[in-house]
């Protein structure tokens, strides 16, 4: 069963009427403004709203990080309740501005779609490759995530990617008084034993889409996987990397491999790190 968001919410839409403009904390919705290459894939969920009179509200931060943060949006249509959506904002800050540099490590193999691009980020000198390098994370996320829900996978459908702003749906739900409430992370979660043994196989399936697709997500733990409805949802995809192209591909693997078997054995789960390493891996082949 694919993710959906919550059903449509009553926020506060503190925008007034169209003819005033966006109030603090708002702007137009960017969804026409950005390239047909840059929106989700098709068909498109029913809760997504696109609509040209759509207002995104910003209503707090979700997750601060290293290398970026994440803030719930709602975009809605003013006077239409029934026209509204929680979106998560990513927004990758710019490499001057990062905790954390990511290095070839992951990015060997990794091409960008334009060759002046490429040029540019291996330019480390120039403005230009600067600027190119603080979008990279947010493209290969969107990216990714596109191919991933293509595929079925658990992931949060990617609304938009625009410059360093990721736009995808939100992971969670909204409670009695109308308060969204983010999805758990797996590391916090403390299950029974036959949860348990369901949520190895959703990983396994889920590093299994990955690697069909040629794919090791690179930097898989219990804090980037969430729980949502019972199920496991994977998270934080800049840093996939090529299998095949990339020489520390299978290394990756079999850390993420190691990682994850880590989390369930504690819990009293007998899981072996190396036996899901050459089943996932033989599913890229």
């Amino acid at each position: 069963m694919p993710l959906h968001s919550p059903e449509p919410v009553r926020l506060t839409l503190e925008s007034g009427d169209a003819a005033v403009g966006p109030g603090p904390d708002q702007r137009w919705s960017t969804w026409t403004s950005v390239a047909k290459g840059q929106r989700g894939p098709q068909p498109r969920p029913d809760w997504l709203v696109t609509a040209d009179a759509a207002l995104d509200t910003e209503l707090g931060v979700l997750k601060t990080g290293k290398e970026a943060d994440v803030f719930l949006v709602e975009r809605a249509v003013p006077d239409d309740p029934d026209r509204t959506c929680l979106l998560a904002a990513k927004r990758y800050r710019d490499p001057d501005h990062r905790q954390f540099h990511r290095d070839s490590t992951y990015t060997d193999g990794r091409r960008v779609r334009r060759t002046r691009d490429q040029r540019a980020i291996e330019d480390r000198r120039s403005s230009w490759g600067r600027a190119v390098r603080a979008t990279q994370w947010a493209d290969a996320e969107f990216t990714t995530l596109c191919a991933l829900w293509d595929a079925g996978a658990a992931v949060p459908y990617p609304v938009q990617v625009d410059g360093t702003e990721l736009l995808m749906e939100f992971v969670g739900t909204v409670d009695d008084d109308g308060t969204p409430v983010a999805a758990p992370r797996l590391a916090r979660e403390r299950p029974g034993a036959s949860l348990l043994a369901d949520w190895f196989d959703e990983l396994r399936t889920a590093m299994g889409m990955l690697a069909r697709l040629g794919w090791v997500h690179g930097d898989l733990s219990p804090y980037n996987v969430l729980v949502h409805d019972e199920r496991l949802v994977v998270i934080d995809l800049p840093q996939v990397v090529d299998l095949v192209a990339n020489p520390f591909g299978a290394d990756l693997l079999h850390r993420d491999c190691r990682t994850m078997c880590d989390w369930f054995a504690a819990r009293g789960l007998a899981v072996d790190a190396d036996e899901l390493f050459a089943d996932v891996f033989a599913q890229a082949w």
